[in-house]
């Protein structure tokens, strides 16, 4: 007999133990090979597992309960250590599988290089798509001390393979002159600071859209997430995070695919970013999985 694996912190709470059966999919993708700073972020999947334990399933925002939702958590995605190409060709791989099954890939990170090879695997399906970037920082660089793969470049990357007009970030606060001067130059939407009310303002223009949102735990303020690889002062609450969720749920966008990324555990000696983080995944798959 083996004990519910939910209830040792294995797999995130109330996942659905049958991968045919669910709707989506929950993966981590645990690298943070190029990281600057603070590294630690590919212990972040399995620490958002492991705290979920402590969740309610229900979600009085929404009024749902997870097991509503039939999601399956797939696990980490074994990823070679120290080999950043090879390990987004990895992660890519595995959604594609996922796209090719129907299922909404729903990934954990790790540093934010790892939403690009899943944005380009969603890009392949839907030729409509638009990014929704909830970031402090703009990650827009072509290199990063001469390395074209970085943390700091993977939405420079996706804007460049769909087109920048397609590319909305949000909370930016950080970032070279020149990234933001390349982002207005190409028509690629930045809302400095704020999260939740420009946001507002562009749901309507991607109504109907299918949309694929990466969520960097960074545009927290510090005071509310501590536990990640870049922290940077100015961030927006827990609270503006939540309700910028609720409002995409509410809203007419079809979101096909995302991502939480950059939560490092070493950082976080309370779990609160920990804890943050897996309500703000409970709140996307109850939001966005319909």
């Amino acid at each position: 007999m083996r004990f519910d694996e939910t209830y040792s912190g294995k797999v995130f709470i109330k996942s659905h133990p049958n991968y045919e059966e669910s709707k989506a999919v929950l993966y981590g993708m645990p690298m943070d090979w190029t990281v600057s700073y603070r590294p630690g972020s590919r212990f972040g999947p399995n620490k958002i597992r492991e705290v979920s334990i402590g969740l309610e399933e229900y979600s009085p925002y929404l009024d749902r309960e997870l097991g509503d939702v039939k999601f399956f958590d797939a696990g980490d995605i074994p990823l070679p250590f120290g080999n950043p190409e090879k390990s987004l060709a990895e992660i890519e791989t595995y959604v594609h599988t996922l796209l090719a099954d129907e299922k909404i890939p729903m990934g954990m990170g790790g540093e934010h290089l790892v939403s690009l090879p899943v944005m380009k695997a969603v890009a392949s399906k839907y030729d409509d798509l638009a990014i929704i970037h909830f970031d402090a920082h703009t990650d827009l660089r072509e290199n990063y001390e001469g390395e074209e793969y970085s943390h700091s470049t993977p939405i420079r990357k996706i804007a460049d393979h769909i087109g920048p007009k397609n590319v909305y970030s949000f909370g930016i606060r950080s970032g070279m002159k020149e990234e933001f001067d390349w982002a207005k130059e190409n028509g690629m939407h930045i809302s400095k600071f704020e999260v939740l009310e420009p946001l507002k303002e562009v749901l309507p223009t991607l109504e109907g859209r299918n949309v694929y949102v990466t969520i960097d735990m960074d545009v927290l303020d510090p005071a509310h997430a501590p536990g990640t690889g870049t922290v940077d002062a100015g961030g927006i609450t827990s609270r503006e995070l939540l309700a910028s969720i609720h409002a995409i749920a509410a809203s007419g966008v079809n979101v096909v695919g995302f991502d939480l990324v950059e939560l490092a555990p070493v950082y976080d000696h309370s779990d609160q970013t920990a804890n943050t983080a897996s309500k703000l995944m409970r709140e996307m798959i109850l939001g966005w999985v319909k």
